[in-house]
């Protein structure tokens, strides 16, 4: 009896030690952590965006590629992080196509005012196939370090600060805070704004002490960073679509085998086919809220004089982006 127990252990010892296939996955399947990095809060649509893809990406996964959540620019505003995914400092990072411009410029084509006519059509077209292909060929093709998986948003951006805008003739001559882009730079002037830049941390202050005027931005941005505090009156512009861009470092990817890579590129989809609205929920959900704090919308803004100004405008810049840039413009008007 001793003699057959001491066979037993010997042989369960020697198991462990050469490993049966299914001890030797289990113990090979540690879970790896990925820093995933922006800029605004996580009760925004990024947070919306990023729980996404962290949860597909560990349902797929089995838990064993998991991700650490770094919301609020823990890691720094979105041109630092645009940095740091590019030298692998940072494993996935959130950014807004507009910043995206200061690494592939022809990114500045989705901060052509009026683009997207509504956000049902804004909606459409981050869903299109060939929107999304071409998308992903202009920033494989222009910028080296990183890639992006999705395309995501924010709905659409609105103009905010103490005075009301009914119509282009209200902009003349008021400082407006803009994204660093060539576009914003070309179509604010042309309504007769002077454009201003800073990081997006500075905006709160800068409307506070006066040093501008204005600043534009979405609905639940506007709300989770209190900047009705500052600026109490948002008038409903919805001149631009807030879009962003979810990107992976080369680094991370090309650590990755095969399979892992089709997790990744799977969770990035599933962002793509969620978010997207329940990011324009979110929107009309903040709007109410800040309604019943006293924060005042103008409604009745006369869009047609900004449209005037910025159809002809459109082509032009489109133009001097680049091909990707002008490829990109043709396929969002074509979506009806």
């Amino acid at each position: 009896m001793r003699l057959r127990r001491r066979h037993a252990i010997v042989a369960a010892l020697a198991l462990v030690l050469l490993g049966a296939p299914k001890f030797r996955c289990a113990a090979a399947a540690e879970a790896r952590h990925f820093s995933f990095g922006y800029d605004q809060p996580h009760t925004t649509g990024y947070g919306i965006a990023a729980d996404i893809f962290a949860g597909k990406l560990a349902e797929l996964s089995s838990n064993t590629l998991l991700i650490d959540q770094f919301p609020g620019a823990s890691l720094g505003q979105e041109p630092q992080m645009l940095q740091k995914i590019r030298t692998g400092d940072i494993d996935f990072i959130i950014s807004s196509t507009a910043n995206s411009a200061t690494v592939s410029p022809e990114a500045g084509v989705f901060s052509l005012h009026f683009l997207f006519r509504s956000e049902d059509h804004l909606r459409k077209a981050l869903a299109d196939p060939e929107v999304i292909k071409a998308v992903r060929g202009m920033f494989d093709e222009t910028v080296k370090g990183a890639r992006v998986l999705a395309l995501a948003t924010l709905g659409l951006r609105n103009l905010y600060g103490k005075k009301e805008i009914h119509g282009v003739a209200d902009l003349k001559g008021v400082k407006v805070r803009v994204q660093a882009t060539k576009t914003e730079d070309t179509l604010f002037p042309a309504y007769g704004a002077q454009t201003v830049h800073m990081p997006f941390g500075d905006v709160y202050t800068a409307l506070q002490t006066g040093l501008v005027d204005m600043a534009e931005n979405g609905i639940n941005v506007y709300l989770s960073n209190k900047h009705y505090e500052a600026a109490p009156i948002m008038s409903l512009t919805e001149h631009e679509a807030n879009n962003s861009v979810i990107w992976v470092s080369d680094k991370v990817w090309n650590s990755l085998t095969p399979e892992q890579q089709q997790w990744v590129q799977a969770a990035a989809d599933e962002v793509a086919r969620v978010q997207p609205e329940r990011a324009l929920a979110l929107e009309h959900e903040s709007l109410a809220k800040l309604q019943k704090i006293g924060v005042k919308f103008v409604k009745d803004v006369d869009k047609s004089g900004f449209a005037r100004i910025s159809q002809p405008i459109q082509d032009q810049i489109a133009a001097s982006l680049g091909p990707h840039a002008v490829k990109i413009l043709e396929l969002v008007r074509k979506i009806q």
